[in-house]
């Protein structure tokens, strides 16, 4: 990530994002600062920067002409790093402002997806609006108050945006299951000692049930929002009554209450048993409709609420499938069937893999995938030939291979939206219980941090099908279509 500041002030800007967490993160090159200085593009020989507006009124204005050439140049030095074919497309160009939509850690994860971040700091009483016209492509504020400039709001901003960026934070985790995930404030935390000032930790957390633990931050995140922060909790309120709707089918929905679990859901439509859901990782609707009629009315939302955005919708009724080819133009990618791993009891590792990372019996070693196993999983997994997907799974920490004598034997992940797929073996491992390895790794990944391990299974999969039978996995009595949108020449 590269953050380009343009700024009156850039020793601020620079010391303040150079300490603690962001300041190694830019030493180990996760992201860089660039402040620009806009003084250093005025034609004044004075270094004048702003005037008088006009119509009158109290204080000065930034002018037009520096900033423009400032941003110019962080374009032009974006734009040498970029491939040829991305060069046409618009510089993410932040104005730090009063009258943008507050800032919040949802548009913290859409700006995290951007290489490249322009912040534009403003001062005095604002900056020429012709400027901001021909460069800003959002206004984005921190909150209902004025302050002297933008570049305190720019790097609190900057600050929760490269908490998204992987590597930057020690716990590959923790970025993502702090406050305000899940219409959840972060639940109460003790370290030690076990007693302070007469006040005990709770004991459940002393307990290492995990399960328990879970539950009780669950519950203590809960009561914490409902007393602090209401409006969150009313949208908190609303999902856990999907959830209860979902529940009436519980392996055919698995997915949709897994994103409302894991605080992934955004929902978009919910009336009786129809509902719609949007994941905030990876962008895919999901969608649940009782009937033709009532599943037409919420596509027609759906597509209001993305228009030509939504790449990936999941239904999970085959009534639907004929209208959203019709009528959206998607056209069904693949049909599966839900399985689910229902049991609170951590597979048998023995013979599969060794949980210290040593070589087990079988000579298999099971560790997260690096940016040097990429053309391997490109290359073998066929379902996604989206090298930007793999990409961002490995970055993420959410691709593991197993290793034989050194060698990637197959790899397993978990998908943005977080079922278990990729599975893939190399045909000189096959036959080896590598498979099985992977799979038993993934499921007791998934129950060590609180969640439902589930997956999807290709119709006539059959080798597949018998590996999540010979695991113990539940299959869903009905199916879901993976939907995507067609291309257009």
């Amino acid at each position: 990530m590269n953050y380009h500041i343009l700024t009156l002030f850039p020793e601020m800007v620079t010391q303040g994002l150079s300490e603690s967490i962001l300041g190694r993160a830019a030493k180990k090159g996760l992201l860089s600062v660039n402040a620009v200085n806009i003084r250093d593009y005025t034609a004044d020989r004075h270094k004048k920067v702003d005037d008088y507006p006009y119509g009158g009124g109290a204080g000065m204005l930034m002018q037009a002409q520096p900033v423009y050439d400032a941003w110019k140049a962080a374009c032009e030095e974006i734009r040498s790093r970029q491939p040829e074919e991305l060069r046409d497309r618009p510089v993410r160009t932040v104005y730090v402002t009063p009258q943008g939509a507050v800032f919040n850690q949802q548009m913290a994860k859409e700006f995290a997806k951007e290489e490249d971040l322009i912040f534009l700091c403003g001062h005095y009483e604002g900056i020429d609006e012709r400027v901001l016209e021909e460069t800003v492509t959002d206004y984005v504020s921190i909150g209902d108050y004025v302050l002297t400039g933008g570049e305190l709001p720019a790097m609190v901003m900057i600050d929760a945006i490269s908490r998204m960026v992987p590597g930057v934070l020690a716990n590959g985790e923790s970025g993502e299951t702090e406050s305000f995930e899940g219409d959840l404030l972060e639940y109460p935390q003790y370290s030690r000692p076990e007693e302070w000032h007469g006040k005990q930790v709770p004991k459940v957390l002393l307990s290492g049930n995990q399960r328990k633990i879970a539950e009780w931050r669950r519950q203590e995140a809960e009561r914490r929002t409902q007393e602090r922060r209401p409006d969150l909790y009313a949208g908190y309120e609303r999902l856990m009554s999907c959830k209860k709707v979902l529940a009436g089918d519980k392996l055919l929905h698995v997915d949709m209450t897994e994103l409302i679990a894991r605080g992934q859901a955004r929902l978009v439509f919910a009336e009786g048993k129809n509902i719609c859901l949007q994941d905030k990782v990876s962008g895919a609707y999901f969608h649940t409709a009782e009937d033709i009629k009532a599943g037409c009315r919420m596509l027609e939302i759906l597509h209001g609420d993305a228009g030509e955005e939504s790449g990936l919708l999941v239904l999970h009724q085959e009534f639907m499938t004929e209208p959203t080819e019709k009528y959206l133009g998607f056209r069904t990618a693949m049909t599966c069937n839900q399985i689910v791993y229902t049991k609170h009891e951590k597979l048998p590792v023995t013979g599969l893999y060794r949980m210290d990372g040593k070589p087990a019996e079988n000579g298999v070693v099971i560790r997260p995938l690096t940016m040097e196993h990429l053309d391997a999983v490109v290359r073998d997994y066929n379902t996604i030939s989206d090298e930007a997907y793999v990409t961002d799974r490995i970055k993420k920490g959410a691709l593991f291979g197993a290793f034989v004598d050194g060698q990637l034997a197959g790899f397993i992940g978990m998908h943005a939206e977080g079922g278990i797929g990729m599975l893939f073996v190399s045909p000189e491992y096959r036959r080896r219980r590598i498979g099985m390895a992977l799979e038993t790794y993934m499921i007791n990944l998934g129950l060590e941090r609180g969640e439902r391990p589930y997956g999807q299974v290709e119709i006539g999969n059959d080798a597949s099908k018998g590996l999540q039978e010979a695991l113990g996995l539940c299959f869903s009595k009905g199916r879901i279509y993976w939907m995507e949108r067609e291309e257009r020449e």
